[in-house]
């Protein structure tokens, strides 16, 4: 999608120029105050959904502090008007995100029925809604055709390779739908506490959540997947791991559809799982199926 434009040094004078506080900022997005000060300092960048709350909050246009080339796909839609995909649920009134989420991808188009308080909550008409829609379409089909062109596939298949994109699939996977994931500040305070000591800021998840940050000591790495309720071999930057828990996961994603039931062990064959990772995504299918069932429609 044609992204919105950041620049932290222009944020950093308009906000001077309008003698606003960084903590006030920070208290209208409704982040934490070290994390407006990363973004000026360009130690992280803001998520595109908190960008009208931010141009807000310095009393300036939204296509003004932060232009855009192009015209917007559905995602920009959404993102302009400041919500997060998991929130879309709500709006629409189902279960999941899963039809908005299929539609950004270009996989579906909306049901009619969706379409009428969506535009309203974007602030858009329904035509505007669908050529936006028309355009994530053609989006996905151009890049159908471009990996099938090269002989590659898409950038998003197969396993993680970077920690932002372990962390990425585990959110996902975890918190399905209108649950919505945990803010950074929220997954901060775990892993301090897991850890009995400040090791990690709110700042410091976004980083590496967004791949401002590669890497991260192993107490922070520890708490992290405490916290998300996985076994800390999947942060491991080991390429054979991420392949094993990724074919786990999509064992776990059979298995939320009933496709399977426990994953069993089936050796260390080609296709075989290590014990530890049978582990880890057996706890994982009893984890999510003490939570809401996904409900993509």
């Amino acid at each position: 999608m044609p992204a919105r434009h950041f620049d932290r040094g222009r944020v950093r004078a308009v906000r001077r120029a309008a003698e606003v506080a960084q903590t006030d900022v920070a208290t209208a997005v409704g982040v934490a105050d070290s994390t407006v000060a990363g973004w000026e300092t360009g130690l992280a960048t803001p998520d595109p959904e908190k960008l009208p709350a931010l141009a807000k909050a310095l009393r300036r246009e939204l296509d003004d502090l932060f232009p855009r080339t192009g015209l917007p796909d559905l995602t920009d839609l959404r993102c302009d008007a400041g919500y997060y995909q998991y929130e879309t649920a709500k709006l629409i009134g189902t279960k999941s995100a899963g039809p908005v989420a299929g539609a950004e991808r270009g996989e579906r188009r909306l049901k009619d029925k969706y379409v009428p308080a969506l535009a309203a909550a974007y602030g858009v008409s329904e035509e505007e809604l669908r050529r936006a829609e028309d355009r994530s379409i053609a989006k996905a089909q151009g890049g159908k055709a471009e990996s099938e062109a090269t002989g590659t596939a898409p950038v998003t298949g197969g396993p993680p390779g970077t920690l932002a994109e372990r962390i990425t699939l585990i959110l996902e996977r975890s918190y399905p739908g209108g649950q919505g994931p945990p803010t950074d500040e929220e997954i901060a305070d775990a892993i301090n506490s897991h850890a009995g000591a400040r090791v990690v800021s709110a700042a410091g998840v976004l980083d590496l959540r967004t791949g401002a940050v590669e890497t991260a000591a192993p107490v922070v790495l520890e708490g992290l997947a405490a916290f998300l309720g996985v076994s800390p071999m999947y942060f491991q930057p080991d390429d054979a791991v991420a392949r094993q828990v990724y074919e786990g996961l999509q064992l776990l994603s059979a298995s939320r559809k009933g496709a399977v039931g426990r994953v069993k062990g089936r050796g260390m064959g080609p296709q075989g799982l290590p014990t530890n990772v049978m582990e880890f995504v057996n706890d994982l299918v009893t984890e999510l199926e003490e939570r809401e069932p996904n409900d993509s429609e």
